[in-house]
C-alpha cells in the first residue's frame, strides 16, 4: 500500500512539473513575442512543441519574476531601502520590489498608417489654479492619482490634492471654500524643471537649474523646506525614479543621465554610449514600468533607448525629429513602444525593438516650448499643448484595446 501511494505522489508531482514547464514555456514564447524577439520566439516554440500564438499578458514573465525574487529575499520595503549598484546583485534588486504594470494595454500592433489625425474630445475642460506668481514648468500626478504637484518658474512647488481640485470645479462651488493647493514648498534658488514622485512613500523630488534634486516629505504638514539635496554638477532638466524608489535617474546639461544611489547619493554614468558624438543636452528621461529600461530625449534631436540594470545605451535613434530638439520621450506601458516630441510640432510613435517609425501625430504647434506629449491613462489618446492657442491638443489612437489572459 506504501508503495502504491508513494508511486501515485511520484505521478502526480510528475503531472504538475510538467504543468508548470509547459506554463513556463509559454511565457517565455509570449514574452518574447511581445519584445519583438520573432525569430526568438520562433525557435523556443519549436524546440518546446509550445504554440507560437499562446497568449499571456504583457510583461507576465518579469512580474512572476519579480515576485519569486522578492519572495525569496522575503523583501519588503517599509520606507526606502538600502542597496548598492554591485554588479553581482543589481540585477536581483532593480526587480525585486517592481510592482505589477497594468496589463490593459492599447495594441499597438494594428497600426498600417503612419499619420494619426486630431479628434474632438469633448469632456476638455480648463481651468488656471496653479497659483504660482510665474509660469508653471511642470507638473506630474503621483502614483495613486490622489495628488498633482506643480514646479514653476518662481522657484516654488505646488502640491494639490485632485479630490479637491474636483470639486472646486464644481457649479455650486464658493471661491476658497475648498482650496486644492495642501503643501507649497520653497527651497530651491532656480527654476524648477521636473518633478516625480516616489513609487511607494509620500516623497516627492524635483530638479532645477541650480544644478540640484531636493526630496520633500509630503505627509508633514508644516515641512516646507527639503529633508534632502543632492548636488549635480549640471543644471537638473528632468529626473525620474526606478520602480523600486532606490534609484533616482538625472537628465541635466549633460549628455548621459546620471544615476543616483537614493541611500548613498553615489552616481554612476555609463561609458557605453552608442553614438560617441553625442553632445547634447537631455531635456527629458523616463523609466519603463518595470525600470528595464528607460529612454531619453536630448536637444541634440536624438531619442536614446539605456538598459536598466547595465545602464548601457541600446539603441539611438539620431534626429528623431529633423534637425529639432526632442522634448520629451515615454513608454507605453507595454514597454514595446516610445511617445516622443519634438520642436518640429510632430508627435512620433517608435517601435523599440527595431527603432522605427510606427505612427507620427499633427496638429498641434510646438517650436518653441519643450512640449511634452503623454498618453492617458487608457493609451487610447496622445496630449500635447498648442503653442497657439496655449491648449491641449488631444489626438485619437484609434486602435482597438487588448487585454490578454493565460
Amino acid at each position: 500500500m506504501d508503495n502504491n501511494n508513494n508511486n501515485n505522489s511520484m505521478l502526480e508531482q510528475t503531472l504538475q512539473d510538467g504543468k508548470l514547464v509547459r506554463l513556463l514555456n509559454c511565457l517565455i514564447v509570449a514574452h518574447l513575442r511581445h519584445n519583438n524577439l520573432t525569430q526568438a520566439a520562433t525557435a523556443v516554440a519549436s524546440a518546446t512543441m509550445t504554440p507560437l500564438n499562446t497568449q499571456a499578458p504583457p510583461n507576465k514573465l518579469i512580474q512572476l519574476v519579480a515576485k519569486g525574487l522578492a519572495a525569496e529575499n522575503n523583501h519588503v520595503l517599509g520606507g526606502i531601502s538600502s542597496f548598492g549598484l554591485d554588479s553581482s546583485v543589481a540585477g536581483t534588486a532593480l526587480y525585486a520590489s517592481v510592482s505589477d504594470p497594468c496589463t490593459t494595454v492599447v495594441d499597438f500592433s494594428a497600426v498600417h498608417d503612419t499619420k494619426g489625425a486630431s479628434k474632438f474630445f469633448p469632456k476638455h475642460e480648463t481651468r488656471h489654479i496653479s497659483e504660482h506668481k510665474n509660469v508653471a514648468t511642470c507638473a506630474r500626478f503621483s502614483p495613486d492619482g490622489k495628488f498633482v504637484a506643480t514646479g514653476s518658474a518662481d522657484m516654488s512647488i505646488k502640491l494639490f490634492e485632485v479630490a479637491k481640485i474636483k470639486q472646486s470645479m464644481q457649479p455650486d462651488s464658493r471661491e476658497g471654500s475648498s482650496r486644492p493647493v495642501i503643501r507649497t514648498f520653497y527651497d530651491h534658488l532656480q527654476p524648477i524643471n521636473d518633478l516625480d514622485f516616489h513609487p511607494q512613500n509620500n516623497v516627492l523630488i524635483s530638479g532645477a537649474k541650480d544644478h540640484t534634486i531636493r526630496f520633500f516629505d509630503f505627509s508633514k504638514t508644516v515641512a516646507k523646506r527639503a529633508f534632502k539635496v543632492i548636488q549635480d554638477t549640471h543644471n537638473v532638466r528632468s529626473v525620474s525614479f526606478h520602480p523600486s524608489g532606490d534609484f533616482i535617474l538625472a537628465g541635466t546639461d549633460h549628455p548621459i543621465p546620471h544615476l543616483y544611489d537614493v541611500n548613498t547619493f553615489h552616481c554612476y554614468v555609463s561609458a557605453n554610449v552608442l553614438e560617441s558624438n553625442a553632445n547634447g543636452a537631455i531635456n527629458q528621461v523616463r523609466y519603463s514600468s518595470t525600470g528595464g529600461m528607460y529612454v531619453t530625449a536630448s536637444k541634440d534631436g536624438s531619442i536614446k533607448l539605456w538598459d536598466g540594470v547595465t545602464a548601457s545605451c541600446v539603441r539611438s535613434i539620431g534626429g528623431a525629429h529633423g534637425t529639432a530638439e526632442a522634448t520629451s520621450a515615454n513608454f507605453t506601458k507595454d514597454q514595446r513602444f516610445v511617445l516622443s516630441c519634438g520642436k518640429d510640432s510632430s508627435v512620433k510613435l517608435w517601435e523599440i525593438g527595431t527603432g522605427k517609425l510606427v505612427k507620427q501625430y499633427v496638429g498641434a504647434t510646438h517650436t518653441q516650448w519643450r512640449c511634452q506629449a503623454v498618453f492617458n491613462d487608457t493609451e487610447e489618446f496622445v496630449l500635447c499643448v498648442d503653442e497657439q492657442s496655449n491648449e491641449p491638443n488631444w489626438v485619437a489612437i484609434g486602435f482597438r484595446l487588448s487585454s490578454g489572459t493565460l
